[in-house]
């Protein structure tokens, strides 16, 4: 907290300061139980009415009555990584985007419109990157009619958590009344240590999701549209770890390979094999391939939930660099 050459705790921030990273301290109401104080870092993202909104990293907003308030800075921008790769939110969101493309998309000013006859929120939500090219609510009533006409739910898909990230957008759309659904965050990390984790030994690579492949996968019923959209991006490669007896494979997984980036998803172990190091067999195969390729880092995409994956990822290397998030228009 900022604190003043007397000692006493300041409030250095003002409604100048919206859509800056702060870090705020607020006293909590007399009649409440608990902590005297309460700390909340995140985005500014509008001080009205005496009100201040703030979102954190994780997308969560909270509201905190400027009454309330005995500290307050701007928070500088996060010193460059020195472990792993450095990138920006901007990059990443194409190289992630180009790994999971849509069957027919349309252009929006700077926004990308995605559908694939509902088969994930990814490939069937707007993707905004930039400026729409008309005022935010004529724009979300474009993004409605265009996923109406296609009988889809409308979705935006925005991020929190790091530089050049959408705080702004998701309070506004919060404003409006568009509800969010989903929240997961894309971790990133280098390549190379993925690959020394195991030989991949005894790991099929192939460009196509055959059937073998795809009665492991976990979304069931995989249409022709999922095909294309399991199958797209610039250099996609399918793991596969053999089950016995000509049964369901024992492990899959999915690596696309853009430039420097290599993004890993679909990897599913069997049940019954779990703890047996095949996850980390089926990465470290298809991280040589990418090797190979000239990628150099690499990307996945996490549920805040899933405890085991998370545990997997952060011991290979892989840290949070934002989280995303699907809103709905109810």
């Amino acid at each position: 907290m900022e604190i003043s050459a007397t000692g006493r705790l300041e409030v250095r921030i003002t409604a100048a300061d919206v859509g800056k990273r702060v870090s705020v301290r607020r006293r909590h109401d007399p009649a409440t139980e608990g902590e005297k104080f309460t700390d909340t870092v995140g985005v500014l993202a509008s001080w009205d009415d005496g009100v201040l909104l703030i979102t954190r990293k994780s997308g969560e907003t909270v509201h905190i009555p400027e009454a309330s308030l005995v500290a307050g800075k701007v928070v500088p921008p996060a010193p460059a990584r020195r472990r792993g790769p450095a990138a920006s939110y901007q990059e990443l969101a194409h190289v992630s985007a180009r790994a999971w493309r849509p069957v027919e998309s349309e252009r929006l000013g700077e926004w990308e419109l995605r559908a694939a006859a509902g088969f994930t929120r990814r490939a069937n939500s707007a993707l905004p990157l930039g400026d729409p090219g008309l005022p935010l609510p004529a724009a979300l009533d474009a993004v409605r009619r265009w996923y109406g006409d296609r009988g889809l739910p409308a979705y935006v898909q925005t991020a929190t958590g790091a530089e050049g990230t959408q705080e702004l957008l998701c309070a506004e759309l919060e404003r409006l009344g568009w509800t969010r659904e989903v929240t997961a965050e894309l971790w990133i990390g280098a390549l190379a240590p993925v690959a020394d984790r195991d030989e991949g030994a005894g790991v099929v690579l192939s460009r196509e999701a055959d059937d073998a492949w795809l009665t492991r996968y976990q979304r069931k019923g995989v249409s022709e549209v999922a095909l294309k959209v399991l199958s797209s991006g610039p250099s996609v490669w399918f793991a596969t770890v053999p089950g016995e007896g000509g049964g369901a494979p024992a492990a899959i997984g999915r690596c696309v390979v853009d430039g420097r980036w290599a993004g890993f998803a679909a990897v599913e172990v069997d049940p019954a094999l779990r703890r047996r190091g095949l996850a980390t067999r089926v990465m470290a195969a298809l991280a040589r391939r990418a090797l190979e390729e000239g990628a150099s880092a690499a990307w996945l995409q996490v549920e805040a939930d899933n405890a085991g994956a998370r545990g997997l990822y952060a011991g290979m290397g892989f840290a949070a660099h934002h989280a995303y998030h699907h809103y709905r228009s109810v």
